[in-house]
């Protein structure tokens, strides 16, 4: 069977429900690879298989959804949460991880959870520690939906034309052009979260070295 043909035989809806669930539960607090599970998805957007818009709302409201899930967690939970999770998942939640975190809340505030979205750590701790920290939920909310649009809606739009334009320039070779976006949509997704963590770094040492001096 070609390719194509393939591609089309997979349910869409069952692509609908896999990214809003693995995004909702990587919002909520459990580490799991919504960026690269939304970048495939979008890629399969780009075959025809699944439709752009309909990807992206899934997406935006698995991200909503969870976020706000974990905050309410996190509010009931409080500091304590997080020490029970740093004893069991030491790589995602350990202490270094936890006050990195609380740095860029106590710093940005609204913008922490807005941009959070677009930084893995972030993606994963927003919600649950913005309710341990108390922020206002209608704050969180307001940050929350608008920054789970940006991040889903427009990963998803990129890498859609991204396919799309791979597909075209090489239209007799498609399942070429499928791996080709592929490795460029995971490629440019790693750049940027290699930016954004060295960004989160350098932001993290000026404290350090004001209180050194």
């Amino acid at each position: 069977m070609h390719v194509d043909e393939w591609l089309q035989t997979i349910p869409s809806v069952w692509v609908y429900v896999l990214v809003g669930a693995v995004i909702g539960l990587e919002s909520l607090g459990i580490p799991l690879p919504g960026e690269i599970v939304l970048v495939s998805a979008a890629l399969l957007s780009s075959r025809g298989v699944v439709d752009p818009v309909v990807l992206g709302l899934c997406a935006s409201g698995g991200a909503i959804v969870g976020d706000s899930i974990g905050y309410l967690i996190g509010r009931k939970g409080g500091r304590a949460l997080f020490d029970r999770l740093g004893r069991r998942f030491p790589k995602h939640f350990g202490p270094a991880h936890i006050a990195k975190a609380e740095h860029m809340f106590n710093r940005h505030g609204m913008w922490a959870v807005f941009f959070g979205r677009f930084i893995a750590l972030l993606r994963i701790l927003a919600g649950p520690l913005a309710g341990a920290l108390h922020m206002p939920y209608w704050r969180f909310l307001v940050a929350n939906v608008l920054g789970g649009v940006a991040w889903a809606g427009g990963t998803t739009a990129a890498i859609y034309y991204l396919g799309m334009v791979a597909d075209k320039w090489l239209k007799g070779f498609s399942w070429v052009g499928l791996v080709i976006a592929v490795l460029v949509g995971l490629g440019t997704t790693v750049w940027l979260k290699r930016k954004a963590a060295k960004a989160v770094g350098e932001e993290e040492s000026v404290p350090e070295t004001v209180s050194a001096s």
